[in-house]
């Protein structure tokens, strides 16, 4: 063999050899990029689990096909569970190394399940930028989603709908009481629970004003203290998440006392507004019944009304406020989220943004009845008879950083019944309450 064959011969394997080494790099890189769950581009075939809370398929079904079609082997298996086993059987299945690619997590469980999602990824394959930003997010929907699902600059959900606090009344028991309009402030609903509530000799309460004031027979109690809270003014935690601090004052002012005081005075019989009290029946069935007037509710109670008093001649206002300059209200959603285990991570956000931020939201605003998060369809829903009033106040919907909902809406109960049964002043239930709530932050 002459140089020059031995030259080429030499080129010729090192060629082969050079292919056969990238042809390694190419596969090991595909091997561990499926690995994280990130190798999913749309084509294959892939199955999407998705995991829910009240919302049974037939919500979702149009938006589904819809994806299904666009995204050719893409299947979703859906399941909807009780509220009472929900949580828990999305931790069980987790815990696991199985369960759901998408499941809906309620707008408080961030600060407990972060460890458990996986935010939007900065970059989707195929792409070089993420199927949305924060400031797309901010100009999309209102504020209260980025203040829950947004964290540290990353998106960890997206919100089917935000639902909020109003006042339902009795438009009957407001025309026998003389009072035309529903109350805009919590001065006027005072004036109106007055007028409203009548007694008998014993001072026993046969007429009742609102639905408000105790913690255990009213649905939501502890969200009504909150909201009224927040419209008044009270930091709840420190900007941190370290301690609570609902009970200290701002400006000089003990708002959180003043609050907790505005909440119960309605269970107090010494009170001029004494007009509920724990022996009423549940609030929502007092209010189907016609036994009271007000009551403050979400808007997923309009169906539960109309089944239970067909008849009743109810409409739906504005919560009251403490100030009309800074109206407030309380949030209650369940936004979808992305399991961080999931195989098939991209394809699950992009059924995310789907559902939430594409094509998939109106046919399911449309069976769910539900009052949208985005800014763009809101308009839409304000002259609806029934969700405009919640579509309106999405727009002003507060929430709070909560490191265990369960466990606070036990503590803010027991606070509510410390105070109605004498056992404790309202600023040594709120200090308690609010040393009870740090001590589950700094678990």
């Amino acid at each position: 063999m002459n140089i020059s064959e031995f030259v080429s011969d030499s080129r010729k394997l090192t060629y082969i050899m050079g292919g056969a080494i990238a042809l390694m790099v190419f596969i090991t890189i595909i091997f561990v990029f499926m690995s994280f769950g990130g190798g999913d581009t749309g084509g294959g075939d892939v199955t999407l689990e998705v995991w829910g809370v009240f919302d049974d398929r037939t919500l979702f079904d149009d938006a589904f096909k819809a994806f299904e079609t666009a995204n050719k082997g893409t299947k979703i298996n859906y399941t909807v569970f009780s509220p009472q086993e929900y949580e828990q059987a999305v931790l069980n299945a987790l815990a696991a190394g199985r369960g759901p690619d998408v499941w809906m997590m309620h707008d408080t469980w961030l600060p407990k399940h972060i460890d458990k999602i996986l935010p939007m990824p900065a970059k989707m394959p195929g792409t070089n930028a993420p199927l949305m930003t924060v400031r797309q997010f901010n100009d999309l929907f209102v504020d209260v989603a980025a203040y829950d699902l947004v964290n540290d600059g990353n998106i960890y959900g997206l919100p089917l709908y935000v639902d909020t606090l109003a006042l339902y009344y009795n438009k009957d028991m407001f025309a026998s009481a003389g009072i035309s309009q529903p109350p805009k402030t919590w001065a006027e609903f005072l004036e109106d629970v007055a007028k409203i509530t009548t007694y008998d000799a014993s001072r026993n309460i046969t007429r009742s004003g609102a639905a408000i004031g105790t913690a255990r027979n009213i649905n939501r109690s502890t969200d009504i203290l909150m909201m009224l809270m927040l419209q008044s003014g009270v930091q709840m935690t420190k900007d941190d998440g370290s301690e609570a601090t609902f009970s200290r004052s701002v400006e000089g002012t003990n708002v959180g006392e003043r609050a907790l005081e505005n909440y119960t005075q309605y269970a107090k019989p010494e009170r001029e507004v004494y007009t509920w009290n724990d022996t009423m029946h549940y609030s929502i069935d007092a209010f189907a019944q016609g036994d009271v007037a007000m009551m403050i509710n979400y808007s997923h109670q309009i169906p539960v009304l109309r089944e239970k008093a067909p008849r009743l001649n109810w409409a739906v206002a504005q919560v009251p406020q403490a100030s009309i300059a800074d109206v407030r209200t309380y949030a209650n959603y369940w936004p979808l989220v992305v399991s961080l285990n999931s195989a098939n991570s991209m394809q699950a956000w992009r059924l995310v943004h789907f559902l939430a931020a594409g094509e998939g939201t109106v046919p399911y605003l449309n069976k769910a009845n539900r009052p949208s998060a985005r800014k763009d369809i809101i308009d839409s829903q304000k002259s609806d008879a029934d969700l405009g009033v919640f579509a309106e106040q999405a727009l002003s919907a507060r929430s709070w950083y909560q490191i265990d909902n369960v466990a606070i809406e036990t503590i803010f109960a027991n606070m509510i019944d410390s105070v109605n049964l004498g056992r404790q002043t309202v600023q040594a239930a709120l200090r308690e309450a609010e040393n009870k709530v740090s001590v589950l932050m700094n678990r």
